[in-house]
């Protein structure tokens, strides 16, 4: 495949909004706007940028993938982000995901298992001038505590349930959206946090890569 002119990703990206999210379903319009704006082609290896705006999932190293595009949107539109949250981010991956939360947010604390797909990530945002967002490695099924409470939480690893620390972590009123595994199913998840009880929503079926860590697999 010839590698595709830089001038040609805008277009690619507004026909990933218009068909890919806006046409099925994806209707937070904040959500669309960043997702038009945030160069996805930058959180990609090199040799696969002709396939960065593709309605697919791509790898990343590290047996890890950048989600495909609508499944990216689906999550940040259960999030419900109106501009002054501050955000944990379970599974930097890419960083794709972590830049538009930044787009979304007023903060956003993300925690990668990997170094090397930390340090790639890093890059990545910073060359889209990502300032609020902070990157952290070790094991996100733990959260991230000390900077608790967050207003949303977002999971981009299945786990055999919603790990307890994160629910401690989530403010009140705060949602959390999560791939929960049951048996060989996986369900993209969203809690709500009203006080002391937690509404649960089942979003629609999805595959992701295992949550590795105390309060995962």
């Amino acid at each position: 495949m010839d590698e595709l002119p830089e001038q040609d990703f805008p277009a690619r990206r507004a026909e990933m909004v218009e068909h890919q999210l806006r046409g099925r379903g994806i209707g937070d319009g904040r959500v669309l706007a960043a997702m038009g704006e945030v160069p996805r082609e930058r959180f990609v290896a090199e040799r696969r940028r002709d396939l960065a705006y593709a309605d697919a999932a791509l790898p990343i190293g590290s047996e890890q993938t950048i989600s495909q595009p609508w499944i990216v949107a689906a999550i940040l539109q259960a999030l419900e982000l109106k501009g002054d949250e501050r955000v944990l981010e379970i599974g930097t991956g890419s960083g794709y995901s972590t830049c538009l939360l930044g787009r979304l947010a007023s903060h956003v604390v993300s925690v990668e298992r990997h170094s090397s797909l930390a340090r790639a990530a890093a890059e990545a945002l910073a060359s889209c001038s990502a300032s609020n967002v902070e990157l952290m490695v070790g094991d996100g099924s733990r959260g991230v505590p000390d900077r608790a409470p967050f207003d949303a939480i977002a999971v981009h690893a299945a786990a055999p349930a919603a790990p307890p620390a994160l629910i401690d972590q989530l403010a009140d009123g705060g949602r959390l959206v999560v791939p929960v595994a049951e048996g060989s199913e996986e369900m993209l998840t969203l809690l709500r946090r009203r006080g002391s009880e937690l509404e649960s929503t089942a979003i629609f079926p999805c595959r992701f890569v295992p949550l590795i860590g105390a309060e995962g697999f």
